[in-house]
């Protein structure tokens, strides 16, 4: 059956992902429209209104569901545990789903979502919007154009310093069985983001911590990959970290790329724009990294230009699977493949060795 623009997309959760990120870049995509939000609580129903106008709130995700045919794709937005579940009863409904990431928390949870979106014919993506941050993209064309020669070394970091728990984050109240700490959370990024870049790892290798009164899951963590084309791969995700190193750095045969600072786009989003206002995805120039060449054997080190961040394509490319006209943006078996390698890396940091892939 066709489908009729605007497709209406239905929020389940309405908490920093879902406001902050989800729903300003679905307003802001061409043939879509948010018409309704699904929160208990009064506070961000009120705001949900504010946001939008002819806007249907559900207290329940269960209620949502019985006006199911109303909807033609729904988002979760909803702590970790919840993501499978609520994916799965959204496809049996006929719906097309995107899930926050991590997808699930485990890798068994992951099949069943991927097994349900075979068997319903239903479109799933898993939201990794950091795959259009602009750095991420910068590297990324750098690699294409083979500019720093074969890739040896690739270090990512996300770094914050929050030397006291965060008062209700949840991600730091429950434990990584239930998809809680930083490798869940920050380090599904990095590792996503790696395997993008360098396919399947042969090797993980990692090292998990919690440093923080209150905290019941990893806040400290370090994952290294090794690649079957020679590239290692070091990533690092700490919330306690005082000094903030660089966000990238990648060494080649013929040079290196190396970035400080994080892709503008999340503060733009917490700011209250959207990928419609000017200027949108573009960095200050203070901001941009250093490319290291040597050409004629002479060191040459120059500010580079960061590509424009453009995570309005992951929308974009959501309305045109819905429709029939392309894939999905994220695939769910991409997804599957990260939480394979948070899996092992959990059980490489207990054992305190490295574990190989099978």
């Amino acid at each position: 059956m066709s489908k009729k623009l605007p497709l209406n997309v239905a929020i389940v959760g309405y908490g920093l992902a879902g406001a902050t990120f989800h729903a300003p870049l679905i307003k802001s995509t061409e043939g879509l429209k948010v018409s309704a939000i699904v929160s208990r609580s009064a506070e961000k129903q009120a705001q949900a209104k504010k946001d939008f106008d002819d806007l249907r709130i559900f207290a329940s995700f269960e209620d949502l569901l019985q006006s199911a045919s109303d909807f033609d794709l729904i988002v979760i937005a909803t702590p970790n545990t919840e993501h499978a579940p609520q994916a799965i009863a959204a496809m049996q409904a006929g719906l097309a789903v995107v899930v926050d990431k991590p997808v699930a928390i485990n890798s068994g949870e992951c099949r069943d979502l991927i097994a349900c979106s075979k068997k319903t014919g239903s479109s799933f993506s898993v939201f990794h919007n950091r795959r259009w941050d602009n750095d991420f993209l910068t590297i990324k064309d750098l690699l294409a154009k083979n500019k720093l020669g074969k890739i040896l070394r690739f270090e990512s970091r996300f770094e914050r310093y929050r030397p006291q728990a965060k008062p209700g984050a949840w991600r730091e109240k429950i434990g990584a069985e239930e998809g809680g700490g930083i490798l869940f959370d920050l380090g599904s990024h990095l590792i996503d983001q790696a395997l993008e870049l360098f396919g399947k790892p042969e090797s993980v290798y990692a090292e998990m911590s919690v440093r923080r009164e209150g905290v019941k899951s990893d806040d400290d963590s370090f994952v290294a990959l090794s690649f079957p084309s020679g590239v290692k791969a070091h990533l690092w995700m700490s919330a306690i970290s005082a000094s903030l190193a660089h966000r990238f750095r990648v060494l080649g045969t013929e040079g290196a790329y190396e970035k400080y600072g994080l892709d503008p786009q999340e503060d733009a989003l917490r700011a209250g724009l959207s990928p419609l206002d000017k200027d949108w995805g573009k960095e200050n120039r203070n901001n941009w990294g250093t490319l290291t060449l040597y050409p004629g054997g002479e060191k040459q080190s120059l500010a580079l230009e960061s590509l424009d961040g453009k995570y309005q394509e992951f929308y974009a490319g959501m309305r045109d699977a819905i429709l029939g006209k392309g894939e999905v943006p994220v695939r769910a078996e991409s997804a599957l493949a990260g939480l394979e390698i948070i899996e092992l890396a959990q059980e490489s940091a207990k054992k305190q060795k490295s574990l190989s892939l099978t």
